[in-house]
């Protein structure tokens, strides 16, 4: 867990997430864990009023307490390279990360964003070809993949532990949509059911996103062509808040996807199985500590986080014990870890270790942002199948 060596915390201002935003506090915390990055600016809320109370909430200094993501931007050009920050965390809501994004990167800051990264598969490309232009670091906080055991299954996977990959079912079920709550004051459903603000996608850009993109890091498969059911089950409501797919990959492997966020009863229920030839793989985030392996010609045996024999990448990944669990924030944390070491290495001109950066990037969030689009598209077709 050794960063690289700077004679400094990193520095970065955040977009969003001030007062009353769930992922903001997530993103701090996540941020602040392991003592090697710091906030000292931002932009917390679209009203200004609301984002300078937020800034003093955080004990900001006025004069990096910004009301609009505008004025950050510019106070931040004229500053001093050396007092400059190092990067920004974009939190809001989906509408704004494609702008905010985009103008930090032509500037050349490093950024990190949430997920999904952008409305379009044309801004994915934009933002991209921007972020190679100016080479800029760009992590997206897809944070399952930041779990130890996580990365033990993608290990495996990989060195062949499961055989060739014949199947793999991936499950994201919530059930907090179930009643309406965006009309009883909730600020976060509000605006996810909102097409405006959310985008053309409800649960399959805010939870389907995420199932794609572990699919996609632990088995390194591609998606090469789907078959989607969207349903907006919610009165009321025009965006999808259940999603089920069944998809072909690379090699020949099938797959299912399901994504619902009105299973009642359902908290955050988010499970990965890989079958192969030679065995299979079972991870469930409600029980993140936990990798269950199902050899074929041998009994089922359960692996546990920071315990003897995980690869390296799982062992760094882990900060107590075995034992002691570690969970959501942690593995939050080690995408921000990653982040931080690819920025490190740059500041000291060198090249990153791989096994340290290890975090989704910009081109992880655009391949994202093109399977949302291709599950609408699968949805509103009448054909059984639709190629990526």
């Amino acid at each position: 867990m050794t960063p690289p060596h700077t004679p400094r915390r990193l520095r970065y201002a955040m977009v969003g997430g001030g007062r009353d935003a769930f992922i903001g506090a997530v993103h701090r915390k996540a941020a602040a864990l392991d003592g090697q990055i710091e906030l000292v600016a931002g932009a917390l809320s679209s009203s200004p009023e609301k984002a300078r109370a937020s800034g003093r909430d955080l004990f900001l200094d006025d004069d990096r307490n910004h009301g609009s993501w505008q004025e950050l931007l510019a106070d931040e050009l004229r500053r001093a390279p050396e007092d400059r920050i190092d990067f920004v965390s974009i939190v809001t809501p989906n509408h704004l990360h494609y702008p905010v994004a985009q103008a930090f990167v032509e500037a050349g800051f490093h950024v990190v964003c949430d997920k999904p990264l952008v409305h379009t598969g044309a801004q994915a490309r934009d933002l991209v070809a921007a972020v190679k232009k100016q080479g800029t670091v760009f992590g997206v906080t897809y944070n399952y993949t930041g779990y130890p055991l996580v990365r033990q299954m993608r290990h495996m996977v990989q060195s062949g532990a499961v055989g060739t990959v014949r199947k793999v079912v991936v499950e994201y079920h919530q059930g907090w949509l179930a009643t309406a709550v965006e009309d009883s004051g909730s600020k976060q459903a509000a605006w996810r059911v909102d097409p405006a603000l959310s985008g053309a996608a409800g649960a399959i850009g805010d939870i389907g996103s995420h199932a794609e993109n572990l699919l996609s890091t632990v088995t390194g498969l591609e998606i090469e062509s789907l078959c989607a059911d969207l349903s907006a089950m919610g009165a009321g409501r025009t965006l999808d808040d259940d999603g089920n797919m069944l998809l072909r990959l690379s090699g020949g492997a099938r797959g299912v996807l399901i994504a619902s966020q009105i299973c009642t009863g359902s908290e955050n229920d988010l499970r990965l199985r890989i079958s192969g030839t030679t065995g299979s793989l079972l991870w469930c985030q409600e029980n993140p500590n936990q990798l269950l392996h199902m050899p074929v010609n041998g009994a089922p045996r359960t692996l546990t986080r920071a315990s003897v024999g995980l690869c390296e990448s799982a062992q760094r990944a882990s900060r107590l014990p075995s034992g002691h669990p570690e969970g959501f924030i942690e593995a939050f944390a080690n995408v921000y870890l990653g982040v931080a070491a690819d920025i490190r290495a740059r500041l000291q001109g060198v090249a990153a270790d791989p096994l340290a950066a290890d975090y989704p990037d910009v081109e992880d969030g655009a391949r994202g942002v093109h399977f949302i689009e291709k599950v609408l598209e699968s949805s509103r077709s009448t054909a059984k199948w639709t190629n990526l």
